[in-house]
């Protein structure tokens, strides 16, 4: 039996873990998945309160003044506003990083979803209005089952890398899908979850696509099972946006709403580095939450397509670290490249399995940005993706992240290093 068939072949079963209750958010209906054309998304200007008005309010403060929650303007004008347009509002949510109120608003049948948009654009009582908008998780349907395990680590020399850094301290927050959280190669410590599809716990574990990049980035090394994550040091913020198409595939869709939910959630929670392993059309909402995080000092990798063009969310964003699968050949100027086939990771049900994809090159770049943050906190997008550009060869499959770091940080030699893991022993975390 070969090192991969063995890899795949274990079922592990560990103690109970104890998975964070999930708190009950503004949901859409199942009707939005499956039918988004028949929806808008609609934003308010929302003047911030004193006191709770719905159920649904965050609890979290703006700007430090108190609970942001909608006020009663903002009710009165979502009210009216359904009124005046014929439209049915299915959900609503506060954004304190705008200072507007987002609503969701479901269109009477046989409407043209694209005349009362113009409409609305014109009324001086809407701050913003667009279409929800659906988006996908940017992986291959089919795994090369012949692949080494773990090639993406020694092509972008992360053995040694690690022995400079494993991200220790950094937040990284992962927005797609679930995670299983009691795979036993992930830290149970250093998860938090909120889900922002649904309220089951169940289907949140049976995830595999949020399992995968988990996995990456996170998975636990030198604990006698599995792989390795690029940065296992890092805390992570698992926000679920995203659901499955089918419910036996890798393939997976989010939309407008449950995207700028977790994109804010992750913002307040001050991640340093913001995951999105995703794509799909622009999005006006969804830009001015990127550029939000951008502001407050985010570091967001994106997926790119699979045309390899430049376009769409979140890849055309400015300061957004656009990442491509080093094995589609030349990419776009600008744009990061990884290993992104036949990457080994997790699988849900404490399995492994191999995935191919942007998602999971962006995923890398997700991890290796947090080495390079743990020891320079003030790292810029910017100066990040320069860094990493300027350590790739041509012929390379990705950026060199021991010669990275030994940039930045002035010390160290990555061929001293290099020959120190290949005799080492295994050792626990010693960053």
């Amino acid at each position: 039996m070969n090192a991969r068939s063995a890899i795949l072949g274990v079922l592990l079963l560990v103690g109970c873990v104890h998975e964070p209750v999930l708190p009950p958010t503004a949901m859409l209906p199942e009707s939005a998945r499956t039918r988004p054309q028949s929806y808008l998304i609609v934003t308010v200007r929302n003047p911030v309160a004193t006191a709770p008005s719905r159920a649904a309010s965050t609890p979290r403060g703006y700007d430090g003044t108190g609970p942001y929650i909608a006020g009663g303007s903002a009710l009165a004008l979502s009210r009216a506003l359904a009124v005046d347009y014929g439209l049915t509002e299915v959900s609503s949510w506060p954004i304190a990083l705008l200072g507007v109120h987002c609503l969701v608003y479901g269109l009477p049948h046989g409407t043209d979803r694209s005349q009362i948009a113009a409409a609305m654009k014109r009324d001086r009582r809407v701050e913003s209005v667009q279409p929800l908008q659906t988006f996908t998780t940017e992986a291959d349907p089919y795994n090369d089952p012949y692949a080494q395990l773990q090639e993406n680590l020694r092509q972008m020399s992360i053995p040694q890398a690690q022995r400079l850094s494993r991200g220790r301290g950094i937040r990284i927050a992962i927005i797609d899908t679930g995670v299983d959280l009691s795979h036993p190669d992930l830290r149970p410590a250093a998860l938090h979850t909120q889900n922002f599809v649904d309220r089951s716990s169940a289907q949140f574990r049976a995830d595999p696509h949020g399992t995968a990049v988990a996995g990456v980035i996170g998975a636990v090394p030198n604990n006698g099972v599995g792989i390795v994550g690029i940065a296992p040091g890092a805390e992570l913020y698992l926000y679920k946006a995203c659901w499955r198409k089918d419910n036996d595939g890798v393939a997976s869709v989010c939309d407008t709403f449950t995207l700028a939910r977790a994109l804010a959630a992750a913002i307040e929670a001050h991640a340093n580095v913001i995951n999105l392993s995703l794509g799909g059309p622009s999005d006006p909402l969804l830009t001015r939450l990127v550029r939000r995080g951008l502001a407050a000092g985010a570091i967001i990798v994106g997926a790119m397509p699979r045309d390899g063009i430049r376009r769409g969310f979140p890849v055309e964003i400015d300061g957004v670290i656009a990442v491509d699968a080093a094995e589609r050949g030349p990419t776009a100027p600008g744009v990061i490249r990884a290993p992104g086939s036949d990457v080994l990771s997790l699988s849900p049900g404490g399995h492994y399995e191999f995935y191919s994809g942007s998602s999971m090159a962006a995923a890398e770049i997700s991890g290796v940005v947090a080495l390079l943050e743990a020891k320079l906190p003030r790292l810029t997008p910017a100066e990040a993706r320069s860094a990493l550009a300027d350590s790739e060869d041509e012929h390379a499959d990705g950026p060199n992240v021991c010669v990275v770091l030994n940039v930045l940080l002035r010390q160290g030699d990555c061929e001293q290093a290099r020959d120190a893991a290949a005799v080492a022993a295994p050792s626990v975390d010693r960053e």
